[in-house]
């Protein structure tokens, strides 16, 4: 005979338990966003600083901008393996480059208090291209008679950047943050391949939390319910971003 126990309606039960009873539930959000705004900031400033060089003519572009734009294309686990590598305490090639500076060598990846920086650098190596990308698309629309009327105003090319072009690409840098911060929000391939959200819940964010209470405690429900609340959470960032858009987009 089955011991199995027929399904139970909990109605709220499960939200209720995550936001008020769930020990995990909490530290994984903040962990999320931790990460994401560490990745997202970098991104956007690198990668708008990158595309302004781009947008210059200069020998050899074509190929510098292949080599930049790989990362992008390569599979995350695969470079989360060799990142893993990179990391490595004792013969990683960060601590060897840190060893060649004169700084002492970190955990990285096998600290709790430098693990989600390290995840939130490889997710920048990764994706700065696709922001550097967004932004020379926006670059190249630009007209050229706002740069003319600076020019014969005397303005300098700092000016010029913080006066003429970053006004104008504002809704296209906009734009790249929504793609990134939805993408952001949701890693799980990195993260998992190269912690499983270790070392002990350091690095546990809610999509690492929810295939844990899913796949390995076989908690199906919490974990559809946990996973509904992290979507009302993206969908709500989405939602702000598109409106500081719009408003951006108003004002020029």
């Amino acid at each position: 005979m089955s011991n199995q126990q027929p399904p139970q309606w909990v109605f709220l039960d499960n939200y209720k338990k995550l936001l008020l009873d769930d020990p995990r539930f909490w530290p994984a959000f903040f962990r999320t966003f931790y990460f994401t705004l560490l990745a997202i900031i970098m991104e956007i400033v690198l990668g708008v600083a990158i595309a302004v060089m781009f947008n210059k003519p200069f020998k050899g572009k074509n190929v510098v901008k292949t080599l930049f734009l790989m990362p992008m294309v390569a599979t995350p686990v695969a470079l989360g393996l060799v990142w893993l590598l990179i990391f490595e305490p004792t013969i990683g090639f960060a601590n060897q480059v840190l060893a060649f500076l004169g700084i002492d060598p970190q955990l990285w990846i096998a600290s709790e208090k430098q693990v989600i920086p390290a995840l939130a650098l490889v997710d920048i190596w990764q994706w700065t291209p696709m922001v550097t990308l967004i932004t020379l698309a926006g670059l190249s629309g630009l007209p050229q008679d706002y740069y003319e009327a600076a020019q014969i105003d005397g303005a300098s090319k700092w000016q010029q950047f913080w006066r003429v072009t970053l006004p104008l690409i504002l809704p296209t840098i906009f734009a790249a943050a929504l793609l990134r911060s939805i993408d952001a929000l949701k890693t799980f391939d990195i993260i998992y391949a190269m912690t499983q959200g270790g070392p002990g819940f350091a690095s546990e964010t809610l999509n690492i939390y929810g295939f844990t209470l899913g796949f390995q405690y076989f908690q199906l429900g919490y974990a559809s319910s946990l996973l509904m609340l992290f979507f009302f959470l993206v969908l709500i960032i989405s939602l702000v971003i598109l409106v500081m858009r719009r408003r951006i987009e108003v004002l020029h």
